[in-house]
């Protein structure tokens, strides 16, 4: 669930580093008493997210603001279709416009892009997860709008859960016991994940006892090799290099996680417009 004081600690910074002496231009040409109206436009096809943070966006500057939106998260648009509608005060409406989009154009986009992994590969059973591969700054908005894309998130940070990784694994001389220490000594409700990038590392890895094994970089014929290894161990989740030509083979090997960084990482911001027009 994305949070308000998340949403509102993001814009609140946006806002401050676009305008943090003013809006020179509208407050040299747009009369203080003048008012706007504003649709927001859909330029390209797309999936909808952040409709909270448009709105936070709109009105975190001036409450006086209205933001009418009329497109859900996680519903799909076309091109041309208005997402939602804007009116008040005209200077706030262009003080805040860029910060809005921004946020806006970038949710759509992991939404939409996160829509695609997501049906490429329907009827396999695979979950898509997004990474920590993320926007600095903006881990809960585009971990949101992989959901509303359709997709899970994977752990939100280090905090989170037990995650070895290749780094990890080449400091350890005995990863069996060094999993079964760490075992040991976690709480009982914390998740262990190990990152193999090995045939002949899974087997170790199972013998320390862990929730999920990653395996990353796998071929397809080793993926589906790992999956009849394991065995129902651990769940099986592969990583590395995962793009839309190749995630439905991916999934059809059987593997339970298919791990995406290119749902955050890769995104090009959506094309949409703000048509505005005083009131």
């Amino acid at each position: 669930m994305l949070e308000h004081s998340q949403i509102l600690r993001v814009v609140e910074l946006a806002l401050e580093e676009d305008a943090p002496s003013g809006d020179l231009t509208s407050e040299a040409f747009i009369h203080e008493s003048a008012t706007a109206t504003a649709d927001l436009v859909a330029r390209e096809a797309g999936v909808m997210a952040g409709g909270a943070v448009l709105q936070v966006a709109f009105t975190a500057y001036d409450a006086r603001v209205e933001v009418e939106l009329l497109v859900a998260d996680g519903d799909r648009f076309g091109a041309r279709d208005v997402l939602a509608r804007v009116s008040g005060p005209a200077r706030s409406v262009l003080r805040s416009e860029r910060v809005a989009l921004n946020l806006l154009q970038r949710m759509c986009a992991v939404a939409t892009q996160t829509a695609a992994y997501v049906d490429a590969v329907a009827g396999t059973g695979a979950r898509v997860v997004d990474t920590r591969k993320t926007t600095p700054g903006l881990r809960a908005l585009e971990r949101h709008a992989v959901r509303c894309g359709g997709g899970h998130n994977h752990r939100f940070s280090l905090s989170d859960a037990v995650m070895a990784k290749d780094n990890h694994l080449a400091l350890l001389p005995d990863v069996t016991a060094a999993i079964r220490a760490a075992r040991a000594a976690l709480p009982h409700t914390t998740h262990v994940e190990v990152e193999v990038d090995r045939m002949d590392q899974i087997e170790p890895v199972l013998a320390g006892g862990v929730d999920t094994i990653m395996l990353d970089n796998f071929t397809v014929a080793e993926l589906r090799e790992g999956v009849r290894l394991v065995a129902g161990r651990a769940l099986v989740e592969a990583s590395g290099g995962i793009t839309l030509e190749t995630i439905g083979d991916i999934a059809r090997t059987g593997v339970d996680v298919i791990s995406v960084g290119a749902l955050t990482h890769s995104v090009r911001s959506l094309d949409l417009g703000l048509d505005v027009k005083l009131s």
